[in-house]
């Protein structure tokens, strides 16, 4: 066979920018048009309410880091709020949702108490796991919360299987699975997207693009601008990116995405761009990203925007104040009641535990 013809010459191809280096990206303008949103303001005073939960939580698990109380690392999402607090509103109570280690503020917006969140965080027995899970694990079946992971991508299969069970039960229940960037770039993410597609499963796929896969810029290693939403017409499902900072936009998609789902319409993807405000866990400073693509993004801050947004509207900065205060105080007695419980018990060590580690218990 002869080789690849040599009569035009090919473009050099361009080279990748090296470890750490990137041309910023920098996040578009709020909507302000949004403010006249088909939303009820009884709805967006509980998505305020929400980011402020998932706000105060995260600052609050950052304080009791550096006072060495919360063992091992974490991952914590300030900046990040909208997405998880617009979901957190747009479900039912009977929906599932999926969050990867970052997944504290999912938790708090699916309804779970701060108590038993900050308590797990300090192995506390009376942490929404007795103490034994910790930041990556948090869980609560009772709440539609069914599990942080710390596997990339695992868990994006996992909520295939919730979907799946709901469509066999024909119970009208969807399954949200959130993850990274970097997750797109994992061979889970394509299955599961693929097999939701094929047959078809109330999946919605929200993918957290906070534009660094851990340390790397999701740029630097993707050939799509858009990671998870330009891959989708691959798979035959429809896909939309948002102003993942803007809980309005967000709430807007995930109230289409839902109904589409729970009415047998399949899978979707919702890529929302937004970004941590701090490194990829408490263990790293986050020195790699640009000066100037920190600085705008920080002032693309979710909750101030909003904020300012239910000002316009006509909600009186009084009402804000006592949402906020009311969440303080709420984190405030949880952190206390939190650090005053006991460890688990030894015996604590022997349970919910599906095997002794011995090959028996796979026959």
């Amino acid at each position: 066979m002869s080789g690849p013809s040599t009569d035009v010459d090919s473009p050099a191809p361009t080279a990748r920018p090296g470890y750490g280096q990137h041309d910023p990206i920098y996040p578009e303008p709020f909507d302000d048009s949004l403010d006249h949103a088909d939303i009820p303001i009884e709805t967006r005073l509980e998505l305020y309410r929400k980011q402020q939960e998932i706000r105060q939580l995260e600052q609050r698990l950052y304080d009791l880091f550096v006072q060495n109380l919360v063992k091992g690392t974490s991952h914590l999402a300030l900046g990040m709020e909208a997405s998880g607090a617009a979901f957190g509103v747009a479900l039912n109570s009977d929906d599932y949702s999926f969050a990867t280690y970052r997944g504290h503020g999912h938790t708090i917006a699916r309804g779970v108490p701060p108590e038993p969140i900050i308590a797990e965080m300090l192995g506390r027995s009376t942490g929404l796991l007795g103490g034994k899970g910790g930041s990556m694990h948090l869980t609560s079946v009772e709440h539609g919360m069914m599990g942080s992971y710390a596997i990339i991508g695992a868990h994006l299969c996992i909520a295939n299987g919730a979907a799946w069970s709901a469509k066999l039960r024909d119970s009208g229940q969807v399954a949200v699975a959130f993850f990274g960037d970097g997750a797109t770039n994992i061979g889970a993410f394509h299955e599961a997207v693929n097999y939701a597609a094929v047959y078809e499963l109330p999946t919605i796929f929200v993918c957290e693009n906070n534009l660094y896969m851990e340390y790397t810029s999701i740029g630097q290693v993707t050939p799509v601008a858009n990671p998870a939403a330009d891959r989708a017409s691959a798979y035959g499902i429809p896909s939309t990116t948002v102003d993942g900072n803007d809980a309005d936009a967000v709430y807007l998609l995930a109230r289409e995405a839902i109904e589409h789902a729970r009415s047998g319409g399949g899978p979707s993807i919702i890529e929302t761009k937004t970004y941590r405000h701090g490194g990829h866990s408490r263990a790293d400073p986050g020195t790699y990203r640009p000066d100037d693509e920190l600085e705008a993004w920080m002032a693309h801050d979710p909750i101030p925007m909003y904020h300012q947004r239910l000002l316009r509207i006509g909600v009186g900065e009084r009402e804000l104040t006592e949402i906020e205060t009311s969440v303080a105080a709420a984190i405030d007695a949880a952190t206390e009641a939190a650090k005053s419980a006991p460890p688990p018990d030894a015996d604590a060590l022997w349970t919910n535990v599906w095997a002794d580690g011995g090959w028996q218990w796979r026959n």
